[in-house]
């Protein structure tokens, strides 16, 4: 073979070894540019789950009946504060209303009572059947931020309220109240409704008023530093993936 050939085959050579090596580079950009669709199309898939279980809504219906109360609730915790609730009792139904609108839980209820006694075991009765939704609707508790608190005033009155979703239902009151009556609204029944709610829910609640003269102003501000209390308790978080929010894997 002569120096031409020699020169001929090298070039050959050349062009084959630069082919090799355009069609590895080819190769391997198809397939870190697949890894990357790959790692992409999961991070959509994870954002989509996530979105989707954010967005998911809980929801319960209980009926209770008894000797002394008949209630039907339905509660949905991601809602926008509608309600139509009807006790028998005014004021109650107008703190109930205040605990829907600003915790933005949509709530329909209905309650009859035995009010010739007094308002006592209806406001008693319908904390519990609102505990027994609440504890429905969260089921086993997966996600949930756990804790929340709310500092409410309205206009002298100042309350805290905190709760913690942690199975233990507890009340703890710290709330002075000026008069024990409000038209026919006897206030201490309040107290008696957060108990209720607190123990069926699995709730520790403590409530405390800073300041306050006026009775109705004191108890408007405590439903509603409750509801927001427990809205921000209840929302999901879903950086838990799917844990209970306990060192002890139970709530």
């Amino acid at each position: 073979m002569n120096r031409t050939d020699k020169r001929v085959d090298g070039r050959a050579d050349d062009h084959a070894n630069n082919a090799t090596g355009t069609n590895a580079r080819t190769e391997n950009n198809v397939i870190g540019n697949n890894t990357k669709n790959a790692e992409s199309n999961n991070a959509n898939g994870n954002a989509a789950n996530a979105a989707t279980h954010s967005a998911s809504t809980r929801s319960a219906c209980i009926e209770r009946k008894t000797s002394e109360t008949d209630i039907a609730l339905s509660l949905t915790l991601e809602g926008s504060g509608r309600h139509d609730i009807a006790t028998g009792v005014p004021f109650f139904d107008h703190m109930l209303n205040a605990f829907s609108r600003h915790g933005l839980f949509d709530i329909t209820l209905t309650a009859k009572g035995d009010l010739d006694v007094d308002a006592h075991h209806t406001v008693e009765d319908v904390g519990i059947v609102l505990g027994q939704t609440l504890d429905r609707c969260l089921g086993d508790r997966r996600n949930i931020t756990r804790f929340g608190h709310a500092l409410i005033p309205m206009d002298e009155a100042l309350v805290l309220a905190a709760v913690d979703i942690s199975g233990r239902g507890q009340l703890h009151w710290h709330v002075e109240l000026p008069i024990e009556f409000i038209g026919t609204f006897d206030t201490t029944l309040f107290k008696e409704f957060l108990i209720a709610v607190s123990t069926t829910a699995g709730l520790t609640l403590h409530v405390r008023s800073l300041a306050g003269e006026n009775s109705h102003h004191i108890i408007e501000a405590l439903s509603k530093a409750t509801a927001r209390a427990l809205a921000m308790a209840v929302t999901i978080d879903d950086r838990l993936g799917g844990y209970i929010p306990s060192t002890k894997g139970i709530l």
